[in-house]
């Protein structure tokens, strides 16, 4: 069943096609909407939703509830809602490594973790040249088994999500080596890097500066050996455009959870890879992150602030994503 014990969102989905959420800056965002794809909202009850993960072979999506200190999991077949692990050291930030495990940033124990099939926990990250990371925020896995999380300083700056502490490293950018395991920092030239992803032939690598006056999208051309350069801003974003987490499709476009200027901001908007935007699907929340899932990757997942929505669209996810 739902979570109980909050307040849920006040929804009412539309019962006309096709949907009327999906709103064009540009004539071309109306392709990605599918003619019977209706928002529907599958989960209430959180604090605060995000790190969605799409896992095929089990039908199911699991995201995170911050402030809730708990990893939920929605089932496909049945619709239903359960507890996947409470506590879960404020986990933050999911994906899937290139084995099928799960891969979570914690903001408690300040750390990146992957779930072993049978259930075990391995620690992949928890120090930088001796010290203790930030508050892993975000993660994303490459197809060389590489492992690129964020590390912002947002889970210690109080109790809300997470323990409150001084930060040990500058705010910075992470790669763990796919085969000897080793840390490496990539960049700590960004604001509150925060949400992160490759475009499809992981040429590029887009990461959000959420600290920045306003937030922006940077890209980076990433090298064979993991070294990133020419930074350029893709997305720059105005007053009261707030980018979180995102995900790439096939085409290049970007995804992104939005929203905190005003209700107009809240949903998922999308840019080309050059930085366009085409449009925006609107929820009644603000939305921190998104996944694509189901058997064809053509349905959005989206983490917003309370609640877990999805969409089916005409576009599919990266694979890996």
């Amino acid at each position: 069943m739902t979570p109980t014990g909050l307040n849920e969102t006040p929804w009412e989905p539309s019962q006309r096609y096709p949907e009327p959420r999906f709103r064009a800056f540009d004539p071309a965002f109306l392709r990605f909407r599918a003619m019977n794809g209706t928002v529907e909202k599958l989960a209430g009850g959180c604090r605060w939703a995000e790190g969605p993960v799409w896992f095929g072979d089990q039908r199911a999506l699991y995201w995170s509830d911050i402030p809730n200190d708990r990893i939920l999991r929605w089932d496909e077949a049945t619709g239903q809602v359960a507890t996947f692990r409470q506590s879960s050291n404020y986990a933050n930030g999911n994906t899937r490594d290139r084995q099928g495990r799960l891969v979570t940033c914690e903001h408690l124990t300040r750390r990146v973790t992957r779930t072993e099939h049978d259930g075990a926990i391995t620690l992949l990250a928890d120090r930088y040249d001796g010290k203790r990371l930030n508050s892993p925020n975000d993660v994303v896995v490459k197809s060389d088994g590489s492992i690129w999380f964020t590390d912002p300083p947002f889970g210690i700056l109080g109790y809300i999500e997470g323990e409150k502490a001084e930060p040990e490293l500058s705010q910075g950018v992470y790669r763990i080596d796919g085969q000897s395991g080793a840390v490496t920092l990539v960049t700590d030239e960004l604001a509150g890097p925060n949400g992160l992803a490759f475009s499809p032939d992981e040429r590029i690598f887009y990461v959000v500066e959420s600290r920045a006056e306003p937030r922006r999208i940077v890209g980076y051309d990433v090298g064979e050996d993991g070294r990133l350069s020419n930074r350029r801003t893709v997305v720059q974003g105005a007053a009261g455009d707030t980018p979180d987490g995102f995900r790439v499709d096939t085409e290049g476009n970007l995804w992104c959870g939005w929203g905190m200027g005003g209700a107009e901001f809240d949903g998922v908007r999308v840019f080309t890879a050059e930085g366009r935007p085409l449009g925006q699907i609107d929820l009644p929340e603000r939305c921190a992150n998104i996944c694509f899932g189901g058997r064809h990757r053509n349905r959005l997942f989206m983490a917003a602030s309370r609640s877990l929505y999805s969409v089916y669209v005409n576009a599919q996810g990266v694979a890996g994503g």
